[in-house]
């Protein structure tokens, strides 16, 4: 039996938490409650030190279609409610790409709208090979948010980013990880494999390591290092207790725990 629709769930098993959308019916799309709930669910899993990994994905045939746009249009009655209201998913999606620890989107089905910048902000995105995707922004007349496009140029380039905005085509599984969309394309019925594989490596890896490197990763590819931050952060983790626990376990031949 299914469960009812609901705002995101969210299951934690050990090191890794699972945020899944749940609205099934409507292709997972997003209501302003749920962006509200997401921000919650990051806040919490952040604050939980034991976690060391994020996996989002949806529930059903599709991963999400994205920010209801039209119960935006009718709640919105001025320019600046309808700021109000882009700018609200953009900070989920920002939010979501700043989060300290690594993030794996679970692409169980197709991605469209607001939500293909929702999993470009994951750090990993697995996708079934019959998933499929689509940015409509110009097809609905939809200047798109400044961040969503600065996320596209720095992961996908600009060819890429010019061709799924302006021509508003859809594109399959295959399209999607030849540009660089999906990290990994399997089959459906390997797609739990595959992200729990990936998921294990992330978990195991030296977690201040690994944050101070996205970080530095993704201020990098907005244009917008820190330089020096980064550096303080690298020689700090020379005299950390990190470092001499994956030295040390190298030299014992077995996998470190941090």
């Amino acid at each position: 039996m299914s469960e009812a629709a609901s705002t995101p769930v969210l299951q934690i098993s050990g090191a890794r938490a699972t945020i899944r959308l749940n609205r099934p019916k409507h292709l997972n799309r997003l209501q302003s409650e749920d962006l509200g709930e997401l921000v919650r669910l990051f806040d919490r899993i952040e604050a939980d030190a034991t976690i060391r990994v994020l996996v989002l994905t949806g529930s059903g045939r599709a991963f999400s279609a994205g920010y209801d746009l039209n119960s935006v249009a009718e709640r919105a009655t001025s320019a600046s409610e309808q700021q109000s209201a882009g700018s609200a998913f953009e900070a989920v999606v920002d939010r979501l790409e700043d989060l300290g620890i690594p993030t794996i989107c679970r692409l169980n089905g197709g991605v469209y709208g607001g939500a293909t910048d929702l999993a470009l902000a994951c750090d990993f995105r697995i996708g079934v090979d019959t998933a499929d995707m689509f940015m409509p922004a110009a097809r609905l007349g939809l200047h798109y948010y400044t961040g969503g496009i600065v996320r596209y140029v720095s992961r996908l380039g600009v060819d890429n980013a010019k061709k799924l905005f302006l021509t508003a085509e859809r594109i399959a599984a295959p399209e999607m990880l030849r540009i660089g969309y999906l990290t990994a394309m399997v089959p459906e019925d390997l797609l739990d494999e595959e992200v729990n594989r990936l998921a294990i490596v992330l978990a195991g890896n030296a977690p201040a390591a690994m944050r101070g490197m996205k970080r530095a990763i993704n201020e990098f590819g907005r244009g917008k290092l820190d330089a020096e931050a980064a550096d303080i952060r690298h020689r700090q983790s020379m005299r950390s207790a990190e470092i001499k626990e994956g030295i040390k376990a190298f030299a014992e031949k077995r996998p470190p725990k941090f």
